[in-house]
């Protein structure tokens, strides 16, 4: 069993390989910038270095050298996929790479090539070009073939990044701007390629193991249908409905796609599957945010495995002792604002924090109460993960472990979670990866508005306190002395549940024009791009400009049409919640 061990990531992530870690007497080593210099898995580890940067390998590795680590976990984002940073990690002698060879995730990484080993493999990935883009044009004829619309897809990287889904051919060169523009900024790679777009599939993945001595095997699959824009809310295991003989034929594909690209180490090789069939989407070539839910369902852990695998011993499991108890379901709490849908990236200071307990309940957290959400990171807080004998009861011990949470001072996904977890579709298991975006009604989360935002008047402010009436507690607005410490809202707070018609997707973003026409900025960001002039007559809708935060991009939309007056910011400025974009008379 390796000795120390430095977790080259943050939040949540790291807090939970830390406690693995723990568990087998395992030293840890923690990384920090100053961007992040004050985290829990700081003073959770047993030793604490500063890099210059997440994503800086040399940094990263020397941090590894002088703290006599003799092995590096990547966690999951930052540096867990990129081949170079196994290949450096290999070149430092001592220090053992938690995770699959470079050879792997060079293959598995590189969407094409992944496609190509799928193939070799007998799998039929989803219908598609395995190759690069290299225009528009291609993107037109594929459309003319095959039909619309289809998805344009980064090569390097996944979580929905660098995607665009394209309706028509009119829309073919800007949706290829945007995927080459954001999966340069997220993966430092700007290539793309071609599917064709399932109107309405399921997202099922299956988790595997493979040591360096030849064993492979699988431990079920995960459900992870319920998206936004292309990244997961809620996951669960197993996946409802599935044929048995379809489960089997998964766990088989998983395991020869596993086996033909040489791969060591815990992965998961994801399927979308739709109208009794399935095809090979990619492989992840690290452990899965989602991991939970297969330990709950399993009983096993699968950091400790990824460690032992690490140190070289065999697993001891074969696909014969694998069994699943039970049902798992887990929610990503994410620092977003879902009001209408939109799901805009919400930053900022977190005033008050409950996570939920109980039997059944597990919290995989990464922030307390008093901390800062940054927009420079991925903007997962934590994922509560709760099991129960069967779907429903693990789907009713959900809704209770998110009334029990409470989130004040950012906006969060909860009330989302507790709309789709208490929605006929998902009770029935009848949602697909475009539902969220396409059947859930959302309208009644209102935005959220920080309560230090409050305008005062007379030293006073609005509030959301708790007050007592006849001995009962009741949760009112009402203006208080400023001083008074600002709750907002809880998220966990549930929508009013309605069965909605179909309708299309809201806009990423739509902000409201001030009295002197302005359109503001939703949220804390980065300016990507200033898609208007002065001069031009604009129309209610019209993307105007395009932030980036939490390592996404959000356009903005003029409120009513206008002529553009003033451009207020350019490319790579930074801006605050309400500043001025431009101004539209």
């Amino acid at each position: 069993m390796l000795a120390k061990v430095l977790i080259a990531n943050r939040g949540e992530i790291a807090v939970r390989i830390i406690r693995t870690c723990r568990d087998l007497g395992v030293v840890t080593v923690a990384v920090f910038t100053d961007d992040n210099p004050d985290g829990d898995h700081v003073h959770l580890a047993d030793e604490a270095y500063r890099v210059t940067s997440y994503l800086d390998i040399e940094s990263v590795v020397d941090a590894a050298r002088r703290s006599g680590a003799d092995g590096i976990h990547p966690g999951y984002g930052f540096l867990a996929e990129r081949a170079e940073f196994a290949t450096a990690v290999a070149a430092a002698a001592g220090i053992a790479f938690i995770g699959p060879p470079a050879s792997a995730i060079a293959v598995m990484g590189d969407k094409v090539s992944a496609r190509r080993a799928a193939e070799a493999a007998g799998v039929s990935p989803v219908p598609g070009r395995s190759e690069p883009l290299t225009s528009a044009d291609e993107v037109v004829a594929f459309g003319a073939e095959h039909g619309w619309p289809i998805a344009i897809k980064a090569i390097h990287g996944g979580g929905g990044r660098g995607m665009r889904v394209v309706a028509s051919p009119e829309g073919a060169g800007a949706a290829l701007d945007a995927a080459t523009r954001e999966a340069l900024a997220a993966f430092g790679n700007g290539e793309c390629y071609l599917e064709r777009h399932l109107s309405r599939p399921r997202h099922i993945e299956v988790q595997v193991l493979a040591d360096a001595h030849g064993a492979v095997i699988h431990l079920g699959e995960r459900d992870c249908s319920s998206q936004r824009r292309h990244q997961k809310l809620i996951e669960e295991s197993p996946a409802p409905g599935l044929a048995d003989d379809v489960r089997r034929a998964m766990g088989e594909a998983a395991v020869a796609v596993t086996r033909a690209c040489g791969y060591v180490n815990a992965g998961t090789i994801e399927f979308l599957f739709e109208d009794g069939r399935f095809w090979f989407l990619e492989m992840n070539t690290r452990l899965q945010v989602e991991h939970p839910v297969t330990e709950l369902v399993t009983g096993l852990d699968l950091v400790e495995l990824q460690l032992r695998i690490a140190s070289g011993e065999p697993l001891e499991l074969t696909q014969a002792d694998v069994s699943l108890r039970g049902h798992a379901i887990e929610c990503r709490v994410n620092a977003e604002d879902p009001a209408g849908g939109r799901f805009l990236p919400a930053p900022g200071r977190i005033e008050r924090l409950r996570w939920p307990g109980g039997p059944g309940v597990r919290t995989d957290a990464g922030y307390h109460e008093g901390d800062e959400v940054s927009p420079r990171f991925d903007n997962l807080m934590a994922k509560i993960v709760v099991w129960g004998a069967d779907r429903d009861a693990a789907r009713r011990r959900m809704i209770r472990a998110l009334a029990e949470t409470v989130v004040e001072g950012v906006a969060t996904t909860l009330p989302a979670h507790l709309a789709i977890l208490t929605h006929p579709d998902f009770v029935a298991g009848a949602h697909d990866t475009t539902w969220v975006e396409r059947e859930l009604d959302l309208s009644d989360i209102a935005p959220f508005v920080a309560a230090a935002r409050s305008p005062a008047v007379d030293g006073r402010v609005q509030r959301e306190i708790d007050v007592e009436v006849d001995g009962r507690r009741h949760r009112v607005r009402m203006w208080v002395p400023e001083r008074v410490p600002a709750p907002t809202t809880p998220g966990g707070s549930a929508p009013r549940v309605r069965t909605p018609s179909p309708r299309s997707a809201p806009p990423v973003a739509a902000t409201g024009a001030r009295a002197d026409g302005a359109v503001v900025a939703p949220m804390q960001g980065t300016v990507i791009d200033v898609l208007v002039a002065v001069g031009d007559q604009v129309e209610a809708g019209q993307s105007v400009c395009v932030l980036e935060a939490m390592k996404m991009e959000t356009n903005v939309t003029a409120a009513s049409p206008g002529r553009v007056t003033e451009v207020a910011v350019g490319p790579g400025d930074t801006v605050a919640h309400g500043d001025t974009l431009v101004v539209i008379q």
